[in-house]
């Protein structure tokens, strides 16, 4: 046998056993907080994890307190996959990540709504049965300007409901060019077919006139469908009817307009230096009678789909049996009313709300905050990488302003070595128990720190603590 064989059968030999790991005060912990099976499982794991590390050439072998450890990083993985996450991707509105972070507020109403009974659909003032959609309608109609509002779990939701409610077994009218796709290749054809509704398309890909709505509408149409394509644009010899000249030529013709703005805003971006979206009053002065939105891009809220407009359509909508089957939770409802209250406050609404804070960081900032981490974040991964400060671009995300970019500053880590290198790391900070996601570009990992806040960075470079970089070196995350 030689030298190295023999090297390695010693290494492999000083791997503790399983009672061994067992026996620490670690494991013992982690006997009572997940019990023993599953405790005894991950102990397996870390050792069979370790034995691979040996072989490929790793030259120590952990102990007993180092596997429990490791155990305790399986355990913890395994018990959260929604677990919380560090979002250093430079898209603030993340669909795969969950989109907006909601604000304190919303979280302190969710868990009180959670903790005890709420007056969801009860009438304190008249002790008889009451209506979720009451807690929201005045909130929507002071913000939106609309006459009434109601709500849905989302906007692909809101959508639907307009259109089955007034247009069911009937034709309706849409450009072309508003024919969306959103992610997961969720097309707007597709809605308006679950809803039982007859598409009729105008005009062409790019151009789209007054003329071929008129010609479109018929006695068989229910509504005119306008889309705002918030996730692309089309650019150069283009025409499109503006929703005012499109409303009035609907309400000629007796039949709604239902403007969906997609990502919708309740506040001018262009106040905070972002480019400027229609806002959901805006949308409303127009003249649309139903305007669409989502809660949880732009509004920074929950997960939800509001709809506001004419009251008596509105009430056509909550009569529809699908109302029921969309509706809100208790939770939700309770995160939707807090985050619409902090638009009551706009001098305050950047500083309390997480998604406008982090659109509205100066890219100045930020690289202060990342020549501030840089000297921690090289020393914890040694001499594998480089680690340096360095410009990039931000994006919104989630299909809004999708040709804007904002300016940002990010760590750039380079490996020493080759790329695989940068990939192992990669997977071990997405391995970590709160994972940290960043985005490769130019052969260096980017951890954009745009939606990093100040009081997040110790917890961040705890995280990053962790990592095992001797199991790293060796080819293991």
């Amino acid at each position: 046998m030689s030298a190295m064989a023999e090297s390695e059968v010693s290494s492999l030999r000083r791997l503790p056993a399983v009672a061994a790991v067992l026996a620490t005060a670690e494991a013992a912990l982690l006997q009572q907080r997940h019990g023993r099976v599953p405790t005894t499982q991950a102990i397996r794991q870390a050792i069979d994890e370790a034995r691979e590390a040996l072989r490929a050439g790793a030259s120590v072998a952990p102990s007993a307190m180092e596997l429990a450890q490791r155990a305790r990083s399986l355990l913890e993985a395994h018990a959260a996959g929604l677990r919380p996450l560090f979002n250093l991707t430079g898209t603030v509105l993340h669909t795969n990540l969950g989109r907006a972070v909601l604000a304190e507020a919303a979280i302190d109403a969710a868990v009180a709504a959670m903790r005890h009974a709420v007056a969801l659909e009860y009438d304190l003032d008249g002790g008889g049965r009451g209506e979720r959609d009451d807690h929201l309608r005045a909130l929507l109609r002071d913000l939106t300007g609309a006459e009434d509002a109601t709500v849905v779990n989302n906007n692909a939701a809101a959508v639907l409901l307009c259109l089955n409610t007034f247009a069911l077994g009937r034709e309706v009218v849409v450009s072309r060019g508003e024919l969306i796709e959103i992610g997961g290749a969720f097309r707007m054809p597709d809605i308006m077919a679950r809803a039982g509704v007859r598409m009729v398309e105008v005009g062409t890909t790019n151009r789209t006139h007054a003329a071929d709505y008129r010609d479109a509408i018929n006695p068989d149409t229910g509504l005119v469908l306008k889309v705002h394509t918030s996730n692309y644009r089309i650019q150069g010899f283009t025409a499109e009817v503006g929703a005012t000249e499109l409303a009035a030529l609907a309400d000629a013709a007796g039949v709604p307009l239902l403007n969906d703005l997609g990502s919708g805003s309740l506040v001018d971006l262009s106040g905070y230096g972002l480019a400027r979206e229609p806002t959901v009053r805006q949308a409303v002065a127009e003249g649309a009678r139903l305007v669409t939105f989502s809660g949880d891009k732009l509004l920074g809220g929950p997960q939800a789909g509001f709809i506001v407009g004419d009251r008596a359509l509105i009430a056509q909508i909550n009569r529809n049996p699908l109302k029921r089957a969309l509706r809100v939770d208790k939770l939700r409802l309770a995160a939707i009313e807090a985050t619409l209250n902090l638009y009551r406050d706009p001098d305050r609404l950047a500083e309390r709300l997480p998604t406008l804070r982090w659109l509205s960081r100066r890219k100045v900032e930020i690289a202060a905050q990342a020549r501030r981490l840089q000297p921690a974040v090289a020393e914890q991964l040694g001499d594998a990488f480089v680690v340096e400060v360095g410009d990039c671009s931000s994006q919104v995300g989630s299909g809004a302003l999708p040709l804007d970019t904002l300016a940002s500053a990010a760590l750039l880590i380079r490996p020493h070595g080759s790329q695989r290198e940068l990939e192992r790391l990669g997977a071990a900070l997405r391995a970590l128990p709160r994972p940290i996601i960043g985005r490769v570009a130019d052969g260096a990992l980017h951890l954009d720190l745009r939606c990093l806040d100040e009081a997040e960075e110790s917890l961040f470079l705890s995280a990053l603590g962790q990592l095992d970089m001797d199991g790293l070196a060796a080819g293991t995350p």
